[in-house]
């Protein structure tokens, strides 16, 4: 199921909507800690195609069977902007610049590929994980990206 997003940042809180409508039926339950994940993973992935890219983008759920309780739920934002997503470092007070340090905590996989003159970023989440540590310790010392090597560049996501 996908839903086309035009590039207005009005559009996350409809993908919200639209996620959570698509959650309803597919046995995943509102409270849920999956379920909140995900609509976390929507709204940054969306606002990353629609503030840094100013170009339209597709999001797509793919749901697990309702009776399969160890699926994996997988979110994809695809984009026509060729721009590889970048992960910036925030710091301190700065606003912006940490959706996809919380994909990379919360998600239990993502990354991305060039698709035609565009990309497709994409995470998943198991359905039968724990909720992971390092996004609920995120912002209380945990370094994002650890093991990736940035050599003093400023990253913004795109």
């Amino acid at each position: 199921m996908q839903l086309e997003i035009r590039p207005d940042p009005a559009e996350v809180g409809r993908a919200r909507r639209w996620a959570r409508s698509r959650l309803a039926g597919s046995g995943i339950e509102a409270d849920e800690p999956l379920a909140e994940t995900l609509i976390l993973l929507v709204s940054e992935l969306v606002t990353n195609a629609v503030v840094h890219t100013g170009c339209p983008a597709v999001l797509r759920l793919c749901l697990p069977d309702v009776a399969n309780d160890s699926a994996t739920v997988r979110l994809e934002v695809a984009d026509t902007s060729c721009q590889a997503p970048v992960p910036r470092c925030a710091e301190g007070d700065e606003t912006g610049g940490r959706g996809l340090a919380l994909v990379d905590g919360l998600a239990d996989r993502w990354g991305w590929s060039a698709e035609g003159t565009g990309k497709r970023i994409w995470c998943e989440l198991d359905r039968d994980s724990e909720p992971r540590e390092a996004a609920a310790a995120f912002g209380g010392g945990v370094t994002p990206y650890e093991g990736f090597e940035f050599e003093g560049f400023a990253y913004e996501a795109v």
